[in-house]
């Protein structure tokens, strides 16, 4: 992970932390094409582990943790994750494995970011 990835990585823990109450406790990030492809662990709560006990918990939880969550960057969108790359947000797809708490993200970008900060790895 260079420079530029673990500070998007920052601002990603930020970001969930601000408008989720919780941020994951790591997020590693890797910059491919357009992509900001983020592993993140440590995703749940206290209360949410415990939610994730039962089948219907599980659900509920894994519909939060995608489909809400795209639905908050949508209303709040990601200024500071365009500021730090110099490219404006497109889009995200998001994916959490409860049982593991373990989740991806991709966010896409308008600009290869890849391309744009090799240089620093």
């Amino acid at each position: 992970m260079n420079r530029m990835e673990a500070e998007f990585s920052n601002l990603v823990k930020a970001y969930r932390k601000k408008h989720m109450g919780k941020g994951p406790e790591r997020v590693i990030t890797s910059f491919c094409k357009c992509w900001a492809i983020c592993e993140m662990a440590g995703n749940l709560s206290p209360v949410e582990k415990f939610m994730a006990k039962t089948g219907d918990g599980r659900q509920m939880l894994r519909t939060a943790r995608t489909e809400m969550v795209k639905e908050i960057y949508k209303e709040h969108p990601p200024v500071e994750m365009e500021e730090l790359l110099g490219a404006k947000f497109v889009q995200l797809f998001v994916d959490i494995d409860i049982e593991q708490d373990v989740g991806m993200s991709v966010f896409v970008f308008d600009q290869d970011l890849e391309k744009k900060y090799k240089h620093l790895s």
